[in-house]
């Protein structure tokens, strides 16, 4: 199977979009459709044997719009930026015109309108005047409206363009009818004023509503247009012994780069030399900035702030981690959430069942009152208030925005079905090792026997660290790490005779001095007497911590206590967690002294522990069955079961690929303070998405009744079309206006 992504023209409203979906499902070896009519974008599955991307152009062409490939190597969407653009372009010159005619027409027709005496010039209200300056706002800057309606018709549809043709061209050829026959009317005792400024009014402001809704739009793309704004636009790579600045389309996989402080890294590589403090802010979310060195990883995009380091590229063009998240970004936008079913069913059958309603209304107004211009004024009102965009706009513009924000904080939703899903979730497993800890030995506590005084506990620190530095044991790397970290003097100072006996420890001879480290009973072995130390060593024990004792000379002079180090941000993330009412369990295969000793350390209450990695999405089923909608976090291979059992899986970014690829959700920095993120910025995009669905049904739903002139009869009320197109035209901009709200989201303790 192959996708594609496509940008669609012509759509008007979310009837559009489902037009197109049918269009291109019915092309034989297409399986699956997405329009998303918020992008103007569309996504196709289709088996490249059975079909081919000109007869999917070719179906969407047939129901009436065009339809254009979106380079996967391009997805920041330069292509659809500047088509918005010379579509925006094109409406501001309609929108001139229009709105300069419509205002003489209104002038001319003040009269009529207000019933009173103004001392207005007699040719402003000439018939034929407003029947010229009318037809170029009608057939011109309206010419998009009765290309549609017609192509709806020949395919037996109708959609937005139908209603807004149909109210428009009756309300104008009424008037040329009347402009032309006169005499006829009035001996028929019909009214003969005309209504060519409600024609031209409402088709310019149905103009200028798409124009603003257009420009709102293109702000719910802003996040993917930021994202690769970031992007360096050269390199500086060495080639035949020298720098040289290159575009970044011409970096070629193994290039070694040379980046200065301040500059931007271009692409994803690994240092080969020198070292940096690097914000990464603006992939991962996290405020400071990394420190990286050689063999460390870096990501193209992100900031160097400091030193000055080579290194070799791994990553260029669309693979990079940036054109990853992006193209993940995209395709979440262009998704469709569940609860968009429900505005897709009642666009669906909407303008049908509108143009009904608009055709009793006139019958029901000229039969009982036998008044045609009331049953005229009634009907234009119903066609044009009633258009569906709202209601189509409501929920993919909040899922535009929502996944926006979201890669902005360094997550990243795979689609609206998670998004929508993650608000739900009332249970949060998380796996220790990796996701809750920091997934190697660390040490987390250090005595000596001698204290502080002369700094005796970094000179010792640095014979340990000399020793453990020839071992590629992880506890001995654990030492050599905290030895770094506290500034021990570098390099460490060259080993003789070293040895690592299997099961108890290392030594070797360093500066003259025989240095041990290893196990309690390795040092009683050894006749070393650990009584100095001996409660602090039991102490760590109990906590779960492995103990590493250090002899100088046959004297004990220190102890480590090492383990698995929590995450900084891990208790915090659970308190909030809690805090929002969620309930959080852990998934080890640890022993069940370590796992309820971590547990209670961030406050997890039910712990599951010895659990075999098969055994892990067992353990998420039993928690579905007792009824909870359950979210996993994980980052191991093992882990992935889980992830894909769960309702929304949520890989740590700095986990294993197939972690990351069977989960639903990825937070890129690792930190879990992301899983708050996640649900507090579903639960705030889906509170979005039902004001936007409730004002655009409520809209709609009182607004037809009024246009219908159900007050007429009580209050003498009636809807003037001009004021339904405003108020049409006002109601897309109003959802998406609300939509746009959601970019000022932020995260709540």
């Amino acid at each position: 199977m192959k996708t594609q992504h496509l940008k669609l023209q012509g759509m008007g409203c979310a009837s559009c979009a489902r037009t197109i979906e049918d269009a291109i499902r019915n092309v034989s070896g297409v399986s699956n459709c997405q329009v998303n009519f918020g992008m103007s974008q569309g996504k196709v599955e289709y088996d490249p044997r059975k079909t081919d991307l000109e007869q999917i152009q070719h179906a969407v062409s047939e129901a009436g719009y065009s339809a254009e490939p979106l380079d996967d190597d391009n997805p920041s969407g330069d292509g659809e930026r500047d088509a918005r653009e010379s579509e925006e372009r094109d409406l501001k010159r309609k929108v001139l015109l229009g709105s300069t005619i419509s205002l003489i027409l209104i002038v001319g027709s003040l009269p009529m309108m207000t019933g009173l005496s103004l001392p207005i010039p007699m040719w402003m209200h000439d018939p034929w005047l407003q029947f010229v300056l009318a037809t170029p706002v009608l057939f011109w800057c309206g010419k998009g409206f009765f290309v549609g309606a017609w192509k709806a018709f020949k395919r037996h549809a109708a959609d937005m363009n139908t209603l807004v043709a149909l109210g428009t061209g009756a309300a104008y050829f009424y008037s040329l009818f009347i402009s032309l026959f006169p005499n006829f009317l009035r001996s028929q005792g019909l009214n003969v004023e005309v209504y060519y400024e409600a024609a031209a009014v409402v088709t310019t402001l149905i103009l200028v509503g798409r124009m603003l809704e257009n420009r709102a739009r293109g702000q719910t793309s802003e996040a993917i247009r930021k994202l690769m704004g970031l992007q360096a636009k050269t390199a500086r790579v060495i080639r035949n012994g020298e720098q040289q600045d290159i575009p970044i389309e011409d970096v070629r996989v193994g290039d070694t780069i040379v980046v200065r402080p301040g500059e931007k890294i271009p692409v994803d590589g690994e240092i080969v030399e020198g070292s940096s403090a690097i914000d990464e802010s603006m992939v991962t979310g996290e405020p400071i900035p990394a420190q990286k060195s050689a063999g460390d990883e870096v990501i193209g995009a992100t900031i160097n702030k400091s030193g000055s380091f080579k290194f070799k590229a791994s990553r260029v063009g669309k693979d990079t981690v940036l054109s990853q998240i992006v193209k993940l970004v995209r395709e979440a936008q262009g998704s469709k959430a569940p609860i968009q079913r429900l505005a897709d069913e009642v666009t669906g059958w909407f303008v049908p069942v509108v143009i009904a309603i608009a055709i009793a209304t006139f019958v029901v107004w000229f039969d009982i009152m036998g008044n045609f211009t009331l049953a005229l004024i009634t009907t234009v009102g119903v066609l044009i208030i009633a258009c569906p965009c709202a209601l189509g706009l409501a929920t993919p513009t909040s899922i535009m925005v929502g996944t926006g924000k979201g890669a902005e904080n360094g997550i990243l939703i795979k689609g609206a079905d998670s998004l929508e899903l993650a608000h739900k979730i009332n249970t949060i497993v998380l796996d220790k090792t990796g996701t809750l800890t920091q997934g190697k030995p660390t040490v987390t506590d250090y005595a000596t026997v001698n204290g502080t005084a002369n700094k005796n506990e970094i000179k010792l620190l640095r014979l340990a660290a000399a020793v453990e530095n020839n071992s590629e044991h992880p506890l001995a790397e654990a030492i050599a790490e905290y030895a770094k970290s506290q500034a021990v003097e570098m390099p460490f100072p060259d080993v003789e005779n070293f040895e690592a006996i299997s099961g108890m420890g290392v030594r070797g001879t360093v500066s003259d001095r025989l240095v041990q480290i290893g196990t309690q009973s390795w040092m009683e072995e050894l006749g070393i007497n650990v009584d100095a130390l001996k409660s602090k060593g039991e102490q760590w024990e109990e906590a779960s911590k492995t103990t590493a004792w250090i002899a100088v000379d046959g004297e004990l002079e220190g102890v480590f206590g090492i383990a698995d180090a929590l995450k900084p941000a891990s208790a915090e993330a659970v308190r909030k967690l809690r805090k929002m009412g969620l309930e959080v369990v852990m998934l080890t295969g640890d022993n069940r002294h370590t796992a309820q000793s971590i547990a209670r350390e961030v406050g997890i209450d039910r712990v599951f522990a010895q659990v075999k990695p098969d055994e892990k999405s067992q353990k998420v089923k039993q928690l579905q069955e007792e009824g909870k909608i359950v979210a996993m976090v994980g980052d191991g291979i093992n882990d992935a079961p889980a992830l894909a059992q769960a309702d929304v899986g949520m890989a740590i970014g700095t986990g294993t690929d197939v972690a990351i690829a069977a989960s639903d959700i990825t937070l890129i920095s690792g930190d879990l303070g992301g899983i708050v993120t996640a649900i507090q910025l579903s639960r705030a995009t889906m509170k979005n998405i039902r004001q936007n669905l409730f004002f655009a049904f409520a809209y709609n739903t009182a607004a037809i009744p009024i246009a219908a002139g159900i007050f007429y009869p009580i209050f003498g009320w009636l809807l003037n079309p001009i004021i339904a197109g405003g108020a049409m035209a006002m109601s897309s901009v109003s959802v998406v206006s609300n939509a746009l709200r959601l970019r000022n989201f932020t995260i709540s303790n």
